[in-house]
């Protein structure tokens, strides 16, 4: 016998058969904060080879409509792959699909909340509400799935 915590309620929920009893759970939410320094824009720049000047130039970026350098979309990106890799589902989770959109720039220094929330379980596969956003302005959203690990998967 054991204990598992249910995301929904935040009671205890008693599994007599622990292998039946799956640890993610639809409405499930998990996030992260971070505020993304020139020097994490130009690591990751010579990291990928995205040189492009609207990152990384303020003299460019403030010739363009967005007049201040801003943070590449792929790496806003990967504080969802954060998210999911370390806190829901967790370590031995698979990143397997997504999509993705980015409504408005993330600029640097902003502090952004990177957020998930599960919304289907099919099988070993967990499909994932996301969102990137500074206060009220979403810088990124989408949807992603995993494969949940293998102790997160339901045995039937």
């Amino acid at each position: 016998m054991s204990f598992m915590w249910s995301s929904i309620f935040n009671k205890p929920r008693l599994c007599l058969s622990p292998p039946s009893c799956r640890l993610l759970h639809v409405g499930q939410r998990a996030s992260l904060t971070k505020a993304f320094s020139a020097r994490d824009v130009q690591l990751f720049a010579e990291l990928t080879g995205d040189n492009n000047p609207l990152h990384l130039d303020p003299a460019y970026a403030s010739t363009t409509s967005f007049e201040a350098p801003i943070v590449h979309g792929v790496l806003i990106n990967g504080l969802i792959s954060a998210v999911l890799g370390t806190r829901m589902p967790g370590r031995g989770c698979v990143f397997l699909y997504q999509e993705i959109r980015f409504p408005a720039p993330l600029y640097i220094g902003e502090e952004v909340l990177a957020e998930a929330e599960v919304r289907k379980i099919k099988m070993s596969f967990a499909f994932i509400a996301v969102t990137c956003s500074v206060r009220d302005k979403v810088v990124m959203e989408g949807e992603v799935m995993v494969m949940m690990p293998e102790e997160q998967q339901k045995k039937e």
